[in-house]
């Protein structure tokens, strides 16, 4: 199983469901480290490395939120899947907003969290052993965005971008001049389809705009399609 070395980090104060995530994932050949709170996390990160975080949105001293936006702020860009509460789009947002790269509203089903994961998994992997390639490389405007090395930079400065981000911005370059519909993106990036009331492409678009466009209410490159959806334009040499 391609997960069977992955570190996974559960942050949840709620004992009881820690515990019943923590084995279900170890069940499907995971290495499971548990925390309760933000203290615990640090102490973890500090001493293991670990390929993805499940951040609970409700918790003690320091929230989901809190915690999510911190790391982001000190670098650390390991993906994280925010639990959220069910229905509860204003929080979804947020989560996003301080950098999460995908959420899942409680209650939920064991094997979904484990869908997410794998796919947020099998996009690392499949990232560390691409071979180069010249299309590797893509520039536009000021920015050049490195498939490989996966780094996105502005007059040769990185930007930050979180892994979910990232991937956003090579599905538009890959699909550069050609219009996307929003489930559609989400099936290039995700690798399912859209929730109605989904609005997490949206959220992530109007993030990459303030990071790349110089006005993001008139952008150059990511550009809204009305009544479809989207499309990145990078203009022909």
């Amino acid at each position: 199983m391609e997960n069977s070395k992955k570190n996974i980090l559960v942050v949840d104060d709620d004992i009881k469901i820690n515990k019943l995530v923590s084995q279900y994932l170890k069940e499907q050949g995971l290495a499971i480290h548990s925390a309760h709170n933000g203290k615990d996390l640090d102490k973890i990160l500090d001493k293991n490395h670990i390929d993805l975080i499940i951040l609970d949105l409700m918790l003690p001293d320091e929230s989901g939120l809190d915690i999510c936006k911190r790391l982001r702020v000190n670098k650390i860009n390991i993906p994280i899947i925010m639990l959220t509460a069910k229905g509860d789009e204003v929080d979804r947002i947020l989560g996003l907003e301080m950098g999460a790269d995908d959420y899942l509203p409680k209650p939920f089903n064991p094997r979904e969290l484990l869908a997410r994961i794998s796919a947020i998994l099998r996009r690392q992997i499949t990232n560390e052993n691409a071979s180069i390639k010249q299309t590797d490389v893509t520039k536009f405007g000021p920015f050049e965005f490195n498939n490989f090395e996966r780094v996105l930079k502005k007059n040769n400065v990185p930007i930050d971008l979180t892994s979910g981000e990232f991937d956003l911005v090579k599905v538009f370059i890959e699909n550069a001049n050609q219009p996307l519909s929003r489930e559609k993106i989400m099936q290039l990036v995700r690798g399912k389809e859209l929730e109605v009331f989904d609005r997490s492409i949206d959220v992530q678009i109007s993030r990459i705009r303030k990071l790349i466009e110089d006005d993001p209410n008139n952008p150059i490159y990511l550009k809204t399609k009305w009544g479809y959806g989207y499309v990145f334009e990078i203009p022909s040499k």
